[in-house]
């Protein structure tokens, strides 16, 4: 390293390089901002969380946005693009044969983690993969897809292609849109994060917009730059235990149900370009970040500061700042009777009564003002999973093991049991399209739900504001402690529609059903 003109030496996907580096500066920064890496995504930093960054550092995986560029002097960076061809695309292959992938933002860095792990240990079994997996988040796929990639590979089966025709790869896209709400792409690109992701198509001399929590944004030439100029601290996770917004209404119930604030927590933090007099690109990409991109303020601020700095723009929402200003579930505080009749507190948010009203017109809804981060009803199922969750505790034979079952305001039914520590889920939703990625999402949105109910919090402070700020402090549950997840989809030749969302609401219920319908959530496992 050259210690007196700030430049360092280090070998990039087998070829030497040469940067400029600072003293804050981190390994990201360089690959993303001066060397072009577009694999190597950018989900929490500086972090050092969520694991879409990793890369192997000399064949040992590391999280670049906490790896300070200068410990890199001299020695062997490999990312994606820099694995052996044939193994990259065998990983690929495998995650698109398995459903491993969704909006591929995560991905990347997991591929990066396995194959090194593989190279390391080619005897390693499922428990040194779930170990591995600690470093990651996935929101998408619930594990288990990832597993039997792993797998796959592992068998020299990636493709696993032996029964049956072609996969339908048109129609496999058509079910992700059902599901995700957004056009998606599905192929083997996709697991090597090729999705078309906002901050990976700014053009290269796109202005640099960061959010500085106030609703104005500060703008550099490069994302280093306008995070110096921004000076914010890192925000922490807080020793402030969480709260329920709501109380349960006075009345003799046969239940009661209580939920607090929780983070939505997709792993690709919001952004958009734009050019001068243009039209802002989609922040949602190749994923629908389950409902809480569809009203992102980014791709507003993306034309509006192109135009007036007369430059492309990328503006982009810091981990802190989704986490503080993005939109959440509304939380919730009901009592029902036997009769399913009951009154449903919940924090006063457009279209969530009528969202309700749809599944459980027994419920009397009460919008309650209470200080708290934005909410919207756009977010998965949000308001009628909670309806049908609470109704679910007063079914005909409702106990722990038996299985509950439950049909979405769009028609799809889900049938979900917790039962030996396993999730067992039916779904019938119409023509299945392809049934890798409906088990794929069914798999998350169980995932999901489990999470919700036995262990998700958000602290708020008493001005409203979230506290908890970084991936870790969500409580998303890790793929070491997701249980195992079956999926039965039941033939139907029905029109298709969005499933995952109905099992979302029926493993949610069952969830619940499994720890004794324990009135506050989280509720710890059963």
């Amino acid at each position: 390293m050259d210690q007196t003109g700030g430049r360092i030496s280090f070998e990039l996907d087998g070829a030497p390089v040469e940067v400029a580096v600072g003293a804050t500066l981190s390994l990201l920064d360089v690959l993303r901002g001066q060397l072009g890496c577009r694999s190597v995504k950018d989900g929490c930093s500086p972090q050092g969380q969520c694991g879409c960054c990793t890369v192997l550092v000399d064949g040992q995986p590391r999280v670049a946005c906490v790896t300070p560029a200068r410990r890199v002097a001299g020695r062997r960076v490999t990312t994606l693009d820099g694995l052996d061809p044939a193994r990259r695309d065998a990983w690929a292959d495998a995650f698109c044969a398995t459903g491993a992938s969704q909006c591929g933002f995560c991905t990347p860095g997991i591929v990066v983690r396995l194959d090194g792990l593989a190279a390391a240990r080619p005897d390693a079994d499922r428990g040194a993969v779930h170990q591995a997996l600690l470093a990651h988040l996935c929101r998408c796929t619930g594990w288990r897809t990832i597993l039997d990639a792993w797998d796959a590979v592992m068998a020299g089966e990636p493709g696993d292609r032996s029964a049956g025709p072609p996969r339908d790869l048109v129609a496999a896209a058509r079910r992700a849109e059902l599901e995700g709400g957004v056009p998606q792409r599905v192929g083997p690109e996709v697991a090597l994060g090729r999705g078309g992701f906002a901050a990976d198509t700014a053009p290269d001399d796109a202005l640099v917009a960061l959010g500085d929590g106030t609703g104005g944004w500060v703008v550099g030439e490069t994302l280093a730059e306008a995070r110096a100029a921004l000076s914010k601290v890192q925000g922490r996770r807080t020793t402030v235990a969480h709260s329920w917004p709501l109380e349960v209404p006075d009345g003799s119930w046969a239940a009661t149900l209580r939920t607090t604030w929780v983070e939505p927590a997709y792993l690709e933090p919001d952004a958009s370009w734009c050019r001068p007099g243009g039209e802002p690109a989609s922040p949602v990409a190749n994923g629908g970040a389950f409902g809480a991109k569809l009203r992102s303020p980014v791709p507003a601020a993306a034309r509006e500061l192109a135009d007036l700095h007369g430059r492309p723009v990328l503006a982009l929402a810091s981990r802190e700042d989704a986490t503080r200003l993005g939109p959440k579930r509304p939380p919730v505080a009901g009592g029902i009777h036997p009769d399913g009749t009951g009154v449903l507190r919940v924090v006063r948010t457009p279209g969530v009564a009528a969202a309700v009203a749809s599944v459980a017109p027994g419920l009397t809804v009460e919008e309650v003002d209470v200080a708290g981060p934005p909410t919207s009803a756009d977010l998965r199922a949000a308001g009628w999973a909670e309806a049908l969750v609470l109704a679910s505790a007063v079914q005909p034979g409702a106990a722990p093991g038996v299985p509950v079952a439950v049909t979405a305001p769009g028609g799809a039914r889900a049938e979900a049991v917790v039962d030996g520590g396993t999730i067992r889920v039916r779904v019938r939703c119409g023509t299945p399209l392809d049934e890798v990625v409906l088990r794929s999402y069914a798999i998350g949105a169980a995932h999901m739900a489990w999470s919700w109910v036995t262990s998700e919090a958000l602290t708020v402070g008493p001005d409203g504001d979230p506290v908890d700020l970084t991936i870790r402090s969500f409580g998303v549950v890790r793929a070491v402690d997701t249980p195992p997840i079956e999926v039965e989809i039941e033939p139907d030749d029905s029109a298709p529609v969005n499933g995952s969302d109905a099992v979302f609401a029926a493993v949610a219920a069952a969830t619940w059903r499994a720890t004794g319908h324990r009135p506050d959530w989280p509720t710890g496992s059963p």
